[in-house]
Order: structure tokens, then sequence, then C-alpha cells
């Protein structure tokens, strides 16, 4: 089991009390969170990622070791995405319902 992969996994079944779309769902063959067929959050060792726009982006950016997230360490960071260190985990919460807040407005994923 990845490093915080249990707080991520209670972080989901919060989520999922409250809105009964959101879906664990693996994002590069690690645990994450989806609605609508969209990830908005996941674990990256050790650290969770979220998905987000905005005043969230920007303040999420402004947190000690936080930054745009490379997922595959080529210089060529996701720019949506936001990769916090488990440092914040206070902060959790808030962001997973701001990544959760904006993927709801994007267009629902087809299923193939």
């Amino acid at each position: 089991m990845e490093k915080n992969e249990d707080l991520l996994e209670s972080l989901i079944s919060g989520l999922q009390k409250k809105n009964p779309h959101v879906a664990a769902k693996k994002m590069f063959g690690r645990l994450g969170a989806s609605v609508n067929g969209n990830v908005f959050l996941c674990l990256f060792d050790g650290d969770l990622v979220f998905k987000l726009s905005g005043e969230a982006h920007t303040g999420a950016l402004k947190l000690k070791s936080a930054a745009l997230w490379d997922p595959g360490s080529m210089g060529r960071p996701m720019k949506e995405w936001v990769r916090i260190p488990a440092i914040h985990q206070e902060k959790f919460k808030q962001l997973a319902a701001a990544s959760l807040q904006y993927v709801e407005t994007l267009p629902a994923k087809k299923k193939a």
C-alpha cells in the first residue's frame, strides 16, 4: 500500500457520503477519485494531487512545497493539477471539495 493511501481512502469515502456520483478510480495506476468520469484527486508518491482552478489553484500553489504536478518528471507539468505534500493534510478536505466543485463543471467523459 502506498504511503497515505488510507488517508486518501478516508477522504474519498467522506466525499461519497455527500455526493454519490464520486467514484474511486485509478489514474496512472494510482488510487484516485472521479466524478462523471473525470478524475479530480489522486495519490502520487505519498502526496495528494488535486485538479483545481481559480483562487483554489492559486492558494494551493502558495502552500510550502506545493507544485504543479509533473507525473512523468519530464518538465511537462499538468497546469491544472497541484501536488500537495502530506504536511498539509489539514487542508486536504478543503482542497478536495474545491477540486470536486471545479471538475463537476466539466463535461462528463463518455464511456468507451
